[in-house]
């Protein structure tokens, strides 16, 4: 049989499929219009966790100007939250692929409609499609490599994903603005499908709507299945099939539970961490003092069972820390009773996040300490030895490995 099809896509019989019109795109966009908000909500919660206005070497994107205006100091409890929003950030941001990619397909026609712009207020819509689309894809591409650990975009991820957010929220309301009434009259009259999106001469249907829409959330569902575990932690992350790290949790024993780099890629050798060789140097309001590890194991010791929750959406299950807390570090170079700010440095050479700061709030906390033992046994190279940071509810680069040198004081 000869196919009269057009062969231009800007043709309105070029398209065929009765999938598409007008009821379709509408679940298909509201789907989107709920998640994606919860998406952006939670990326500026783990933003805001990274405590970017405390110190530059925080903040992964300079120059953000009134972009940085809801910051707020990131508090320590509960001690699973950032587990949660970063957990829901990424888990979300994986099951709503299948949604985005159906959603472009059901307004292709569109993409390629002539002429370009029939009035200013439809060059306007068009403009708005166009970032939705380019932002879309940026945003979902270059979130789903950082999860994956194989970021390839040039430039850093942090400043391109926070900009580029922006741009495409703003574009994403600026289109459900113009679109949600209309959204709203074809969710409740969708048994006339007129429009645009219409195919005039369709193809005889294969599937119906209803089975196209189940289709797309059975998509995201084995997504949820399959990434989900990383979150949740324990044997839930041998489910997590999709998700970075997925499997059994490496090694063995008090210390097999996840790392993000392990002391050889951070440039860690025997000689730096050495006991006859290692000191934590800490500076505050009366001076410098240099403590061996025998020195810390000396002070008194207290216990925290804390979680570890990574940018990546991974996160181990509560583990039981053991050490000196940061407040009594404080008390140490002067600064007793009420602890400031302080700036971490780490024996680390390779890789971001070598130097951290934590807020007053934060070394405050009786639950933060400067970690000497995890799980009952002493820290094993790949987990911070001699000594790490671990605080609740910060984001896993905070919580800082083979720490040398704490620096108490206005930063």
């Amino acid at each position: 049989m000869r196919d009269d099809r057009p062969l231009l896509p800007s043709s309105p019989g070029f398209w065929r499929s009765p999938l598409r019109g007008p009821w379709f795109t509408s679940v298909l966009g509201t789907v989107l219009l709920v998640g994606i908000t919860v998406l952006f909500v939670t990326g500026l919660v783990s933003y805001a966790a990274y405590n970017p206005d405390l110190s530059p070497v925080n903040d992964q994107t300079p120059d953000k100007g009134l972009l940085g205006f809801y910051l707020f100091a990131w508090p320590t409890g509960p001690v699973w939250l950032y587990r949660l929003t970063q957990g829901v950030h990424v888990t979300l941001g994986i099951v709503l692929i299948p949604v985005l990619l159906a959603k472009l397909w059901s307004v292709v026609p569109r993409l390629f409609a002539l002429p370009p712009a029939r009035s200013l207020a439809h060059a306007l819509e068009r403009i708005s499609l166009l970032l939705l689309v380019g932002g879309g894809l940026f945003e979902f591409t270059t979130g789903v490599l950082n999860v994956q650990l194989d970021y390839v975009f040039p430039g850093s991820f942090y400043p391109l994903h926070f900009y580029g957010a922006w741009v495409f929220f703003a574009a994403f309301v600026a289109h459900a603005v113009l679109k949600a009434p209309t959204a709203v009259r074809n969710l409740r009259r969708h048994v006339r499908e007129e429009g645009d999106l219409v195919a005039p001469r369709p193809d005889a249907p294969t599937v119906s709507r209803r089975g196209a829409l189940a289709l797309v959330g059975g998509g995201s569902l084995l997504l949820f299945l399959t990434t989900v575990g990383q979150s949740l932690g324990g044997p839930f992350r041998r489910t997590a099939l999709l998700a970075p790290h997925g499997g059994a949790d490496p090694g063995g024993g008090p210390n097999g539970f996840q790392i993000n780099k392990t002391a050889a890629y951070a440039g860690i050798t025997p000689a730096d961490t050495h006991q006859d060789a290692w000191r934590l140097v800490v500076t505050g309001r009366t001076g410098t003092v240099r403590l061996s590890r025998a020195d810390l194991l000396r002070m008194p010791l207290h216990s925290s069972s804390l979680p570890i929750a990574c940018v990546e959406g991974w996160s181990t299950a509560d583990q039981w820390w053991r050490g000196v807390r940061l407040g009594d570090l404080a008390a140490l170079v002067g600064h007793d009773g009420d602890p400031p700010d302080v700036f971490v440095e780490s024996l680390q050479r390779h890789g971001a996040f070598r130097r951290a700061a934590l807020r007053a709030n934060q070394v405050a906390d009786p639950r933060s300490l400067l970690a000497l033992y995890v799980n009952g046994e002493t820290l094993s190279p790949d987990h911070g030895y001699p000594a790490r940071i671990i605080v609740p509810a910060a984001p896993g680069v905070l919580n800082t490995k083979w720490v040398a040198r704490l620096t108490f004081g206005d930063l």
